[in-house]
């Protein structure tokens, strides 16, 4: 019985993987055929944005199964990781449970809208209601995935309490209004953390929280928190993410990311801190296309830290350079976080590459001169010129990517999701065009896929949780407060950073921006700061929380990777994140200033 289950999950999960690699090939093709008629033959497919976006829901929320395990549930395990086997055992059972909750929520909220919604799209000629059926399908496979592996690695008294757990926990949106407060929201904020701290996915504690919040007045009922969380994924902005992800993975398989350590090393190898500002410059050349810490930090781990090693910086040392310098690709555009960014606030997308582009060298500065002054490697001999001149003409198929990306989105020649298509492409014939690049093709489309459903959950399910805020009128509660306090510039820019500091050590980047950002964002507008500088030092505040404990995402992949423990990466790194403080403080003083001229 339990080897059966075993190899059905098994089985869920490889289907699943092979769909979504399908999916983003279809979404890639129809987008980047889409450009190619517009720029070439100055045509189109009337359909191509909203084909697009269907697909890119579909994509995600099949995903769901996918995202239940592993790094991509976004689990925050401060908690659980102290606890005896015995109080472990029950936050497991617990988790389980939020997590069948939310698969179930899902899966009976969409089959509900797909029956009663009518109509037809105007321009796929389909019913309306297909939007919602991948939601169902996504949340009963990841049902019958959590029973599965229940059912293979738990005893049956552990299975009955998930089931039943969950089963009560998704019964909560269809019981009238119990005990009406005044701000049901934060009754989801506080069962989210409940959720959250019992090692539950971050996705679905979010889901559970909003089911939660029914009973206590929200007006979210399940219906409704389903199409909060499809109208999250309904932007055809939001489909630059997965492209540019792929094309940072078929950068990585196809070799094209080891050209660049070696340019670096051959441009700043032979000063002092050599292979540590070697790593910082890899780093800032590699975010132009990548557009991921977390994928830069894997790398870095994989490629950089050994040769750190090896010129004689110590292991925990070099793990913690690969994670501070992994800070920078979702600074330099084109940033993961600002498409998020500007996907929850409206703001331009140009203009936020921009001010990355600018806060990113800025950054790259501080670490430089942290890394120069804590050196404690012997210098090595300069490269030759020809030698450095042969590393750059291999790295140039990079840079000219890079380029084309960055200045054809700011210039405002194409859409970021249409330059995204293009860096995807490029990247898969660069990779087709090597040894075995086939297969590695392949792995990057597998993995891309997976990523995108994360990241694409992680959006929708934000949505509903940002419409219960604004309906409990938190964001204009805060404003007003700002306003009470005299709407300083310096005041509200310090109160903002604090705050941005502080969750950025628990939350994800992703979680922080679609949460926080809303919130924010009307605080910082009453004080007259300029939104897109603000946007700017938001991201780069809650990247630095990457490198602070309880979580500190990026320090967690580098010391895992790397075989090492993360508190000895976490006091390496204290140093470097120190620099990247003080440089944010610095912007943020500044545009403050700028507010009160």
């Amino acid at each position: 019985m339990k080897a059966a289950a075993e190899r059905l999950v098994d089985a869920i999960d490889r289907l699943l993987a092979g769909l979504l690699a399908i999916i983003l090939a279809a979404l890639l093709g129809l987008v980047f055929s889409a450009t190619l008629l517009r720029y070439v033959f100055s045509t189109g497919f009337v359909a191509t944005e909203d084909l697009g976006i269907f697909l890119h829901t579909a994509l995600v929320f099949l995903g769901l199964p996918l995202c239940a395990t592993g790094p991509l549930a976004m689990r925050i395990d401060v908690a659980t990781r102290h606890l005896g086997p015995r109080a472990r055992a029950v936050a497991d059972t617990a988790s389980d449970a939020v997590t069948l909750a939310a698969a179930l929520v899902l899966m009976l909220g969409a089959g509900k809208v797909a029956a009663l919604i009518g109509g037809t799209s105007p321009t796929l000629g389909i019913p309306e209601s297909w939007r919602f059926w991948p939601v169902a399908t996504g949340g009963a496979l990841a049902a019958v995935q959590l029973i599965l592996m229940s059912v293979a690695r738990r005893s049956w008294p552990t299975t009955l309490a998930i089931f039943a757990g969950g089963a009560a926990l998704a019964g909560l949106p269809h019981l009238p209004v119990l005990l009406p407060v005044e701000l049901p929201s934060l009754v989801a904020c506080a069962v989210t953390c409940l959720a959250l701290a019992s090692g539950a996915p971050f996705v679905h504690s979010l889901i559970v929280g909003l089911a939660a919040a029914v009973p206590f007045g929200a007006r979210l009922p399940e219906a409704a928190i389903v199409q909060q969380t499809v109208s999250g994924t309904g932007k055809f902005l939001l489909l630059a993410i997965p492209f540019f992800l792929l094309a940072g993975m078929l950068m990585n398989v196809g070799g094209l990311a080891h050209r660049l350590v070696r340019l670096a090393s051959a441009l700043v190898g032979h000063r002092r801190g050599g292979m540590a500002q070697a790593t910082l410059v890899t780093n800032l050349m590699f975010s132009g296309v990548s557009g991921s810490s977390i994928a830069d930090a894997a790398f870095g781990a994989k490629v950089l830290a050994p040769a750190l090693v090896a010129d004689g910086i110590k292991p925990e040392k070099a793990a913690a350079i690969v994670a501070a310098t992994a800070v920078l690709p979702n600074i330099i555009p084109p940033s993961i976080a600002f498409l998020l960014l500007a996907s929850a606030t409206g703001l331009s997308v140009s203009a936020l590459f921009e001010g990355g582009l600018i806060a990113g060298l800025i950054l790259a500065a501080a670490m430089a001169a942290m890394l120069h002054w804590s050196a404690d490697t012997p210098a090595r001999p300069a490269t030759d010129r020809r030698a450095r001149l042969a590393a750059l003409g291999a790295a140039t198929p990079v840079f000219g990517l890079a380029l084309v990306v960055f200045f054809g989105i700011r210039l405002g020649v194409a859409t970021p999701t249409e330059a995204a298509a293009v860096a995807s492409v490029y990247a898969l014939v660069a990779v087709l065009g090597a040894r075995g690049g086939r297969n590695a093709a392949l792995a990057a489309f597998f993995q891309a896929g997976r990523e995108t459903a994360a990241i694409g959950l992680l959006v929708a399910s934000s949505a509903p949780l940002v419409f219960l805020l604004a309906i409990d009128g938190l964001p204009q509660a805060l404003a007003g407060w700002v306003t009470a306090l005299g709407g300083n510039p310096l005041a509200v820019m310090l109160v903002a950073n604090l705050i941005l500091l502080a969750v950025g050590g628990p939350l994800d980047v992703g979680p922080g921006i679609l949460l926080f950002a809303p919130l924010l964002m009307p605080s910082i507008i009453a004080a007259g700061i300029d939104p897109v500088a603000f946007g700017v030092i938001l991201t780069v505040n809650l990247m630095i929380g990457g490198l602070t404990p309880p979580v500190g995402v990026l320090v967690f992949v580098a010391a895992g990777i790397s075989g090492l423990s993360t508190s000895a990466v976490f006091r390496a790194v204290l140093p470097l994140t120190l620099a990247l403080i003080a440089a944010t403080a610095l912007m943020a003083l500044a545009a403050a200033l700028w507010a009160l001229l």
